[in-house]
């Protein structure tokens, strides 16, 4: 991310992307600043060489904005409130292959904590760099499959009932591939949300022509949140009194007439009528 903030927030703008998680942002501390644009990054960094994670929002959401969890320099998670929908934006970045054991237990057992966090009726997605492919041969899993690495991916989408959101939209080779380095292409990096949500999200993609990244290539979707609107009741207005309708002669006497019939006729006004009045 560093010198790279003002050049993703011309891409942001540019596909018209709201928000966005970064990964591997190498900016240490936790803070939120502008990276231009009308765009906002929330960071958490402990070193300034490796790791950190971001989340980037469009200006007009960061007064949305609840609640930041900075956990570690691998998760972190933003929740907002649109039109009263609950948003949880959880930016991710897993240990590569040849890390500890241990370091990788330690990322997934965090993001278990994240999601156990979030009330089930609130809205989650995961924007993350899980460095591990899910795709053919992995205990013969059709919906989401991949080597040891993906397969702590499927593991934890089933025991948090998410979707790869990646894997449901058919594309070409070119729409798939999020990492590129020599002669290797592969996808390491997901959206995930809840099952139940899949609904509201209408396509996702990697996107071709923009080199944010020297490796890694930038995967959009498009969700649209169905808001639940409010019956609202009807406020009776009082209707007002055209006293100055009494100036006119006609208006006048129709007055008269209409008060006499509320009096049963009477000419002279009754005994009460200081009381009443």
């Amino acid at each position: 991310m560093t010198g790279k903030g003002r050049e993703l927030a011309d891409v942001m703008e540019r596909r018209k992307v709201d928000i966005l998680c970064v990964q591997e942002t190498r900016w240490k501390g936790s803070k939120a600043r502008s990276i231009g644009a009308g765009f906002k990054l929330f960071y958490y960094g402990v070193d300034s060489k490796r790791n950190g994670v971001g989340v980037v929002l469009k200006e007009e959401f960061v007064r949305n904005v609840l609640e930041v969890k900075r956990v570690s320099d691998r998760v972190m998670s933003l929740k907002l409130e649109i039109e009263g929908v609950m948003l949880n934006v959880v930016s991710g970045y897993a240990p590569q292959v040849g890390c500890e054991l241990e370091e990788k237990e330690r990322f997934w057992s965090e993001l278990d904590e994240v999601m156990e966090s979030i009330p089930m009726g609130e809205r989650v997605v995961i924007g993350a760099d899980f460095n591990g492919h899910v795709g053919e041969g992995n205990r013969g899993d059709e919906e989401m499959m991949g080597k040891f690495e993906g397969q702590m991916v499927v593991d934890f989408a089933k025991r948090m009932d998410m979707a790869v959101v990646n894997i449901y939209f058919q594309k070409r080779e070119e729409h798939r591939v999020t990492y590129k380095s020599g002669g290797r292409r592969t996808q390491v990096d997901y959206i995930l949300c809840r099952r139940g949500n899949l609904k509201e999200i209408s396509d996702c993609k990697v996107v071709v022509g923009e080199s944010v990244a020297r490796q890694h290539r930038m995967v959009v979707c498009r969700m649209t949140l169905m808001v639940c609107k409010k019956n609202r009741s009807k406020i009776k207005i009082e209707k007002k009194t055209k006293w100055w309708k009494l100036k006119k002669e006609e208006c006048c006497e129709e007055f008269r007439q209409k008060s006499r019939q509320a009096l049963g006729g009477q000419v002279v006004l009754p005994d009460d009528w200081e009381t009443t009045a």
